[in-house]
């Protein structure tokens, strides 16, 4: 059984339209969550409002929205306000334009949701409106209301549906150059280029959602169960630990020889890298090159 849908409305291309619904397409549900107790009763506790000035408690019906305008001053914001901000977005997803995928920076990407008609009737138009998308490659981009904020939306076919992957806007994303401009531009020796290549190359492949597991979530569970058994929680051992510098040629020398040693599999290869990864490195002094850490 389908989830709740979290939008319910039309799909509209010009004069084209359908009704749809927006399903979550992920979900964290299956993460281990903790609740707050009291530590002496063993009792869950509960988060109150409290007045931050007279620190008095403040019920659900005395709370209100505000805006602030100057410090301290504020502009109250009732529901039934908010509310009457409609958009045609608050119904419709109405498809503005059509871009190459391509075209759309990973970067903008935000959350997927799945895109599915919700009557028969529907059916024909949503299954022109996305057919038409997947001859042409191409995906719309259009807008929803979500959560009482208008969201960008990028919608491309998959399987018999639509994937609507909300976007951020412009303002939202930050520019690399604050980030990346002080990385010096180095000249890098051609073998130490071709020993990273041929490491790259070993350890590539199809990527495989299921083959990476959250380990994490699972020491986490490890541990609870540990503690339901009575039994004092095991501390996982470091798989490395920090070892003086090294020479960054003789660090990609030594993975090569690692894979090479363990038969030139793809998985040997990833865990020599994973060990020199856990090294601070420095490159060689050849020529101009400076000398750079690498971890």
């Amino acid at each position: 059984m389908a989830p709740r849908p979290n939008w319910k409305g039309y799909l509209k291309l010009s004069l084209v339209s359908c009704p749809v619904a927006l399903y979550p397409a992920t979900t964290t549900s299956e993460r281990v969550s903790f609740r707050t107790l009291n530590r002496e009763t063993g009792n869950r506790v509960r988060r109150q409002f409290v007045d931050e000035v007279t620190g008095e408690p403040v019920e659900a019906e005395q709370q209100a929205k505000g805006y602030e305008v100057a410090k301290g001053e504020y502009i109250v914001m009732e529901d039934d306000e908010l509310k009457s901000v409609q958009l045609e977005s608050s119904h419709t997803i109405d498809i503005e334009r059509f871009v190459p995928r391509a075209d759309i920076d990973e970067l903008y990407l935000d959350t997927p949701y799945y895109l599915a008609p919700t009557d028969r009737v529907g059916e024909e138009a949503f299954a022109v409106i996305r057919d038409a998308m997947r001859a042409e490659k191409k995906v719309g981009l259009a807008r929803a209301v979500l959560f009482r904020r208008e969201r960008l939306l990028m919608l491309q076919p998959r399987d018999k549906g639509i994937v609507a992957t909300s976007l951020h806007f412009a303002n939202e994303v930050h520019a690399a150059s604050g980030y990346f401009d002080e990385i010096p531009d180095l000249e890098l020796p051609k073998e130490m280029l071709e020993l990273a290549k041929h490491i790259i190359d070993k350890m590539s492949g199809k990527f495989e959602p299921d083959k990476f597991e959250d380990r994490y979530e699972t020491a986490l569970i490890e541990l609870i169960r540990s503690k339901q058994r009575g039994m004092p929680p095991t501390r996982p051992q470091p798989t490395h630990r920090q070892t003086n510098v090294v020479n960054l040629m003789e660090a990609l020398r030594r993975s090569v020889e690692g894979e090479r040693a363990a038969g030139g599999g793809g998985a040997s290869a990833s865990s020599s890298s994973r060990k020199q990864a856990g090294r601070p490195v420095r490159a060689p002094r050849k020529g101009k090159a400076r000398a750079s850490k690498a971890g």
